[in-house]
């Protein structure tokens, strides 16, 4: 039996990371009548369920980039003390990383869907998509309820790995073009308790073995949240003792606003697909044994951590990429590293192509050629030629393997929701087809 709402709504949303609570937030502002669903709890995806931290990056060097929601969002928990706002990045990646408490972030995320008179339904999966004519008549969800079937104007897929638009027969392809391959998963790490005066006192003493610290050792001291990229001797010993069964070069680990309190991102799960549930329920099991092994070494190995508290592992395991939208325009890496200009831009970023090695171990980088620079993402990743009521926002927006490896990262996710969200109100109230959206409007 399913079970239909009266109500229709004017923007449905599926999904509610970063990008598509931004995106709930900016329609309900717009004046639309919104609901997103969402399979957790709580809001944030793989902020608040993956144990995802810090968010990088706002800045193009010195220039703040991402403003508008994403920086509306740090700013409220600056407010409250869930976090420090944008700190020097010490590990030199990028210019600056902002640290955050996944708890304060779930209770930002609800006061502002609740203040923007968005309906929230948690605990609630996606089931199936109705199309007729070539629009989104209606989704099916699952929930406590059981079936139900929702009815809106306009639909957002923020879902992370596209299945509403997948779903509703749009073309999607998936991995590099080369073999279909996708970037690994991790499973997080968060610990408590870390001695960060005893562990920079090291990198200090050791400083020739850290790359991105030994030519500016007074970074550490500049950050109030301290950044780690190193320690490869000592994990090389530890995957030839086979105290380690994984392929990574190096140990990678984050400071959140909490003194001593650390995220680690270093496992490195293969070969598995984010859409299909065997696969993934596979990669929850890999990566917390990844974790165990790293709970072993972290505590014998590195100085600082003799003492230190494992809090958690994950929720939930960490995908960086899945299917991505064939749509009207493909954003590619020529695009980001030329720093194309178009006049449909509706936001800009200055975070690398990040690309971890698919089959193994090591991790390919590609930075723009000037500092300080950043490039920018199209109206048109957003949309796509067979339904005029479908927008993509996140990760999962239409782009090639290498720039979705740049744009996923959450302040740009969250850019991305924010403008599909006005967009997907516009639509609703005044267009009736996300093509015919002035975006000079969204700009």
């Amino acid at each position: 039996m399913i079970i239909f709402y009266e109500e229709v709504f004017d923007v449905i949303i599926g999904g509610g990371g970063v990008s598509g609570a931004l995106a709930a937030i900016a329609a309900g502002r717009s004046g639309a009548k919104v609901l997103i669903i969402e399979q957790s709890g709580y809001l944030g995806g793989s902020l608040t369920g993956a144990g995802v931290g810090p968010m990088m990056t706002f800045h193009a060097g010195e220039k703040q980039v991402i403003k508008g929601l994403p920086e509306e969002i740090v700013q409220n928990m600056v407010k409250r003390g869930f976090s420090a706002g944008h700190v020097k990045d010490t590990t030199r990646y990028v210019s600056y990383v902002t640290p955050f408490s996944s708890e304060g972030l779930k209770l930002i995320l609800d006061e502002m869907t609740r203040e923007a008179n968005v309906k929230v339904l948690y605990h609630t999966f996606l089931g199936a998509v109705r199309t007729e004519g070539g629009r989104i008549a209606s989704l099916t969800v699952c929930n406590k309820d059981g079936l139900n079937q929702v009815k809106g104007k306009v639909f957002v897929d923020a879902t992370g790995d596209g299945d509403i638009a997948a779903w509703a027969g749009v073309p999607m392809t998936k991995g590099r073009e080369v073999d279909g391959a996708t970037q690994p998963m991790t499973m997080n790490m968060k610990y408590c308790n870390v001695d960060t005066n005893k562990l920079k006192k090291h990198i200090i003493s050791n400083v020739g073995e850290f790359d991105r610290l030994k030519d500016n050792q007074d970074l550490m001291n500049l950050s109030t949240s301290f950044c780690v990229a190193g320690f490869k001797e000592e994990f090389k010993a530890a995957r030839e003792r086979k105290e380690i069964g994984f392929d990574r070069e190096e140990l990678l680990f984050f400071e959140t606003n909490r003194p001593g309190e650390y995220i680690i991102n270093t496992s490195r799960i293969l070969e598995k697909d984010g859409t299909d549930a065997e696969s993934l329920s596979e990669a929850e099991i890999i990566g917390r044994r990844q974790c165990a092994q790293l709970d072993i070494f972290l505590r014998k190995h590195i100085p600082g951590f003799e003492n230190a508290l494992l809090e958690y592992t994950g929720p939930s395991v960490g995908v960086r990429g899945s299917r991505q939208l064939v749509g009207d325009y493909t954003l590619t890496a020529e695009d980001i590293l030329s720093r194309k200009e178009f006049e449909t831009t509706i936001a800009h970023s200055a975070y690398p192509i990040d690309i971890h090695n698919p089959k193994g171990a090591g991790t390919n980088s590609m930075f723009l050629s000037e500092k300080g620079t950043y490039y920018s993402i199209p109206y048109e990743v957003m949309t796509c030629k067979e339904l005029s009521n479908l927008l993509v926002v996140g990760r999962c927006i239409s782009a090639t393997f290498e720039a979705q490896a740049a744009i996923r990262v959450t302040p740009t996710a969250g850019a991305i929701g924010q403008a599909g969200g006005i967009a997907a109100a516009l639509c609703a109230l005044e267009y009736d087809d996300v093509h015919k959206v002035n975006v000079s409007k969204l700009q």
